[in-house]
């Protein structure tokens, strides 16, 4: 039986930068997936994603924060989780990430100041560097940690995207609002018992 986390304390410049943030772009194989790709018979690509991350990404749209996906790899299960989580927002087969970020900063009217990049391998580098608060996950490329602004407690596929969306719902003062309405629905369980 695993320890249960206790409640995150985030750094004064990370909680800053979290503040400003409209747009959270993710990376998808080594992010919201483990980073394996199982290759079926039949050529179908499969890959797990984590239901924490679908939740704290649906907990982010909810709260007003856009979500995107920009990924290096074209895959249709891809394109279905998205569709599952409402992300309007995807763009995949992007060995440079450049002119899809440049294209949702537009589109969106955000800066990069306001956006919030999760990565966790060199093409999400340069993206990384140039976005307001920079992520990368717990087993992320030694370089990558190197120059983010925050390293999640956990690996890619595992519940890392959940840790940043709820970096931001807190810096944002937007959390605790997410949590009393879970406490008030289990109060209100617990009457009709």
């Amino acid at each position: 039986m695993s320890n249960p986390m206790s409640r995150p304390s985030y750094p004064d410049s990370v909680i800053a930068k979290a503040q400003k943030i409209k747009l959270v772009i993710c990376d998808v194989d080594g992010v919201l997936s483990n980073g394996q790709v199982i290759i079926g018979n039949d050529g179908e690509e499969l890959k797990t994603f984590n239901i924490k991350d679908g939740f704290g990404i649906k907990c982010l749209q909810k709260s007003g924060i856009a979500v995107a996906i920009i990924t290096g790899r074209n895959s249709k299960i891809v394109e279905k989780r998205c569709q599952e989580l409402g992300i309007e927002h995807y763009h995949q087969g992007q060995s440079n990430k450049q002119k899809a970020f440049e294209s949702l900063c537009e589109k969106l009217s955000v800066t990069p100041e306001q956006v919030c990049h999760i990565g966790d391998d060199l093409p999400d580098l340069p993206l990384l560097i140039q976005v307001g608060l920079g992520v990368t996950v717990a087993d992320g490329h030694w370089l990558m940690q190197q120059h983010a602004d925050w390293v999640t407690q956990h690996n890619g596929g595992f519940g890392a995207v959940r840790e940043v969306c709820d970096l931001i719902l807190e810096s944002q003062n937007k959390l605790e609002a997410i949590h009393q309405e879970y406490l008030a629905a289990g109060k209100l369980s617990e009457v009709k018992e």
